[in-house]
Order: C-alpha cells, then structure tokens, then sequence
C-alpha cells in the first residue's frame, strides 16, 4: 500500500488528483491559467468541491481559454452565473474574466505566463520536507510577494492563501509529505 499525503484521505477523487496532478511542474500556460482560476474560485470552499466540478468548469469556460474569457461580456457572466455546474458566486466569475485579461498582458510583456511565474522559484521548485500535512504553511513570504505582484499587474482572487495553494498545484512547491510516494518522484 502507498503512503500519501494525508490530506487525500481515502477520497478517490482526492487521491487520483494527488496521484496523478498535484506537485506535478506544469509549464503548460493553458493548464497554469485553469489552476490560477481554479484555485481562486475554491476560495472559503474545500478543493474537492471544486476537482468535482472541474469538468463543468472546462466546458463552462471554455476549456480556460484565456482569450475567450477574456472577451466575456455581462450577458455571458450573468449566464455562468445561473449554471449549476459551477460555483455561481459573481465576484469569482468576473475574478475569472478580470483575470484572463490580466493573464493575456501577462503572456505579452513576459512571452509566456509560465516565464514570468517560475521566475518566483529561479525555475526550479522549492521542496519541502513536511513529516505531516499540519506543518505546510497555508502561506509564505514568497507567496505574498507573489499575490503581491499578481494583484499590481490587476489580477484578482489571488491573494498569500490561494497563491501558495497554486504554488504547490503547479508544482513550484513541492509539498508532498516526505513519507509520500511522490515526494521523491517530483
């Protein structure tokens, strides 16, 4: 039997997402643009809420295409705003939309957004030892600088919490615990 971190309980959800995604190093733009929206509309929630819905997420918003969303009007926010697949609340769908745009300028100045994130990490991911889940942070120095300066290039829903949690999605955290199977895989 694998040892996991233990956030994944016996959940199979939970524990393919750890398997298979989370701590994974993503250089995708595509894949980095959906964690980022993602992770903020689990804001107050528990991630399984949000991996379960993550389909509906990709057809609602198609496939997180940043450009598309980007050019979202209120008639189709106010749609997603009545689409039970998804999380309805109106600050994180205009967070998405606001967010695409801002990812767009983003790509433009740095060539890719995956550029300028992992220039936080000099490209290479920080990797912790954590005996048990309770030791990780739920922020960090570099994860305010980060939401930082997220928030100056007009990003929204991204603040310390949510970006550490999207540092260790993408993998520019290695959090996995040190017992874990992964932990030495990454």
């Amino acid at each position: 039997m694998k040892t996991r971190c233990s956030w994944t309980g016996a959940d199979p959800d939970l524990i393919a997402y750890h398997d298979l995604e989370w701590g994974l190093p993503c250089h995708d733009d595509q894949k980095l643009f959906e964690f980022l929206v993602l992770d903020g509309a689990q804001a107050g929630l528990a991630w399984v809420t949000i991996l379960r819905r993550r389909a509906n997420y990709r057809k609602a918003f198609d496939a997180f295409d940043p450009a598309k969303i980007a050019r979202y009007d209120e008639t189709k926010m106010e749609a997603l705003a009545r689409d039970s697949g998804i999380i309805r609340n109106r600050l994180k769908i205009k967070s998405a939309v606001q967010n695409a745009r801002a990812f767009l300028k983003v790509r433009e100045e740095f060539g890719s957004f995956d550029s300028y994130i992992w220039r936080f990490v000099d490209g290479t991911p920080i990797k912790n030892a954590w005996k048990t889940w309770e030791e990780a942070p739920a922020q960090t120095p570099l994860a305010k600088a980060l939401s930082k300066d997220l928030k100056i290039r007009g990003f929204n829903f991204v603040g310390p919490t949510i970006c550490y949690a999207f540092m260790q999605t993408i993998g520019m955290v290695n959090d996995h615990q040190a017992d874990c199977f992964r932990y030495n895989q990454i």
